[in-house]
Order: C-alpha cells, then structure tokens, then sequence
C-alpha cells in the first residue's frame, strides 16, 4: 500500500502529506512543512520516534506562558538493533568544541524550584529530532538557514539563535518520546559532500565570533573550505540585536571549557539525584602489545561515525589520547565514544556520540584483551 492510500484510509483530516518535488534533506523539509502548517504551535519529530501518553500537554504550558520559550521532551533510547525502548536519565544538552551535540548532567541550580525534577529546566543546545515551537516565533527568528544541506549542525545553530537572540530553551521532564539513535546516516550525501562540515561552518561564522577558533583549533583542513554566502544570516543576526556569542557561554553554559593560553578552570558542575560526570578510570594510548601500534580516528576524532584504524604510536599526538572512565566508555580525545553494533558482528567499530546508556559503548578491560 502506497503512504497516500494507508493516510487517506486510516488517517483522514488527522494526517496531510506535502512530497517535495526533490530531495531537499531534513533542514529545508522541514521548513517546507512548517511552511504548510496552520497551527500556533509546530512541533517537529523525526520520522523514527515513539510518543508516550500525555506527552504533548507539558509541552504546550510553557509555551502557552511564554511564545519565545522552545520546549523539548526527554528523550528515550529506541534500540536501533532490537526497537527496545528504555527510559533515559534526565539530562541536558550540550556541545564539544568539534561542534557535536552531547548530553550533560543537569546542574541542581537548574532543578531548585518548587516543583523539583518535575519542572522544566534550561538547556544550552538541543538534540534537534524532537521540539515545539511557537510558529510565529520560528518564522520571526529565522527558521532555519537554508544554505545547509541535509542534516547536520542545525541543531547547534538554532540553539545558540534561540539562547542568543531573546528566547529560551527548555527540556520538559514530564514529557517523554522514544527516539533511535541511529549509528550511522542510512543516507548518503549529494555528490559525497561532507555536509556536516559545510553547515558547522557556516554556523560557526555567523554565530560564534572568535571563539570560531576553537572549532578550527580542532578543524585546520576546514579553515579555507568554501561555506556559501551568509550574508542573509549575518543581517537576521543584526536585525534581532542578537547578544554575542561570549553572553552566550558565560551566561547559559559556563561549564564549557575554553582551551588556550588564557583558559581558565571550571568549577565543578553539581548536578541532580547525585549524578555526576563518570569518574576517569584511565587515561593513555591503547596499544596493541603484538604489533605496537596504536588504536587511532581513521580521519579527524572529531567525525562522527568515524572509522578507528591501527597507526605508528605518536607520543606527541594528543589526538591519541583515550579516557576510560566507570561508565566503562572508552572516548577518543575528549570527543567521541568507541562504539561497535550489537547485532552486525561483523562491522567494525566506530566513533560515536556518547549516549551513557552502555550496551554498545561499554568495554572491559581483560588481563591482556579488551572487549564489549
């Protein structure tokens, strides 16, 4: 049965479906949709979630208080090898200097209100799948910038805009939708084109001043690449009297560590119902004692689904450098997480988001062996 026939019998005046003429990728679709929209309030949700009851009411209310507040719900793990679905801790979102969504613990300052764990708490970035939004405030805010492609750094973007530009960004406990968390693009990309690297850039120039340098500190091949024309965003920015992007990270994620001469150190983030960062177990290279050779990022440590390949051990490199902590995740210089599929045994391990919920990321040392 085609979408159109299943929607049409099953789903009448519940369900409208807009096709694009060609392939637009998840950025631009979705301001198609939000484009066709009537509604106060979009609320967008990738194609591979699972709702749980009453999960939209808690994310209306606050917007309903406030139309500049975007909302999201935690976020549940769908196994994207056996569609099991488990609850997920309550954390908040963040970011790496690669320009990588990650999840933080949240700090209790953020929960001491009266309503407790129950009440909605700010987050510095959001995962992206899985938000609303007054619809007014998405088109007077900008949308998204069309000059990305696919998928890819979005997410980033319109969190800082939302933080930077007037508005807040919330994650609703009392709302909770499952999510796969897929290991790699089932897509590919137009001509092979690295879109992850053309938005950060272009998010990077328009949002982040001259702590872009941070990124290229990590990303030098990047430095030079063509990133299209910014000058639409660059006048949004001024037209909105955006704050700069040092407001951004003083104010709503000063946990962020900066690196450089004039780096200072971070006080230690308090966080809910006795969470914490896992404690650092170790800290090295991992060698193969046989060959001598050290387990590296095939390319950049910074590339999501990433290869790791065996090199010459580089004692100068710090690219090299994994950390092994007691949630017995092995990451590669502070970035990505060792990563290897449940079921496909065959695949090779990659480097990945660090999800905190073990299975295909948690390793054990043997006497001599690693595995998962």
């Amino acid at each position: 049965m085609q979408l159109d026939d299943y929607i049409q019998e099953s789903l009448p005046n519940k369900v409208k479906l807009v096709r694009n003429r060609q392939r637009e990728g998840l950025i631009r679709g979705r301001m198609v949709g939000a484009s066709h929209a009537t509604g106060d309030v979009l609320v967008f949700l990738d194609s591979h979630c699972e709702v749980n009851e009453m999960w939209l009411q808690p994310l209306l209310a606050p917007i309903k208080e406030n139309s500049k507040t975007v909302v999201c719900p935690v976020i549940d793990i769908i196994s994207a090898d056996t569609l099991m679905y488990s609850s997920s801790p309550v954390v908040r979102g963040g970011f790496n200097w690669g320009l990588h969504f990650k999840w933080d613990p949240v700090p209790l300052s953020d929960l001491g209100g009266p309503d407790g764990f129950t009440a909605p708490f700010r987050s510095p970035t959001m995962a992206g799948g899985l938000f609303a939004m007054d619809r007014e405030y998405f088109n007077t805010l900008g949308q998204y910038d069309s000059g990305m492609d696919i998928w890819g750094g979005e997410n980033l973007e319109i969190s800082f805009r939302i933080w930077m530009c007037g508005g807040s960004l919330l994650i609703v406990p009392c709302s909770r939708v499952g999510h796969i968390f897929r290991k790699r693009r089932p897509y590919g990309s137009p001509g092979g084109h690295d879109t992850m690297a053309h938005n950060s850039l272009r998010l990077a120039h328009v949002w982040m001043d001259d702590y872009k340098e941070q990124y290229f500190a990590l990303r030098p091949e990047l430095r030079n690449r063509e990133y299209g024309d910014i000058s639409e965003r660059l006048a949004l920015r001024n037209r909105l009297k955006c704050k700069p992007f040092k407001w951004y990270l003083d104010t709503i994620y000063p946990e962020m560590q900066i690196s450089g001469p004039n780096a200072k150190p971070q006080p230690p983030m308090f966080v809910n119902r006795g969470q914490k960062r896992p404690k650092v177990l170790q800290r090295g290279r991992l060698i193969n004692m046989q060959t001598h050779r050290c387990l590296v990022a095939q390319g950049h440590p910074s590339q999501k689904g990433g290869l790791v390949v065996a090199k010459q051990c580089d004692y100068n490199d710090s690219d090299q450098i994994w950390t092994y902590n007691e949630e017995h995740e092995l990451i590669l210089s502070n970035l990505l997480c060792l990563d290897v599929s449940e079921t496909r045994s065959s695949d090779p391990p990659r480097l990945m988001k660090c999800h905190g919920s073990g299975g295909s990321q948690q390793w054990v040392f043997g006497v001599s062996t690693l595995h998962t």
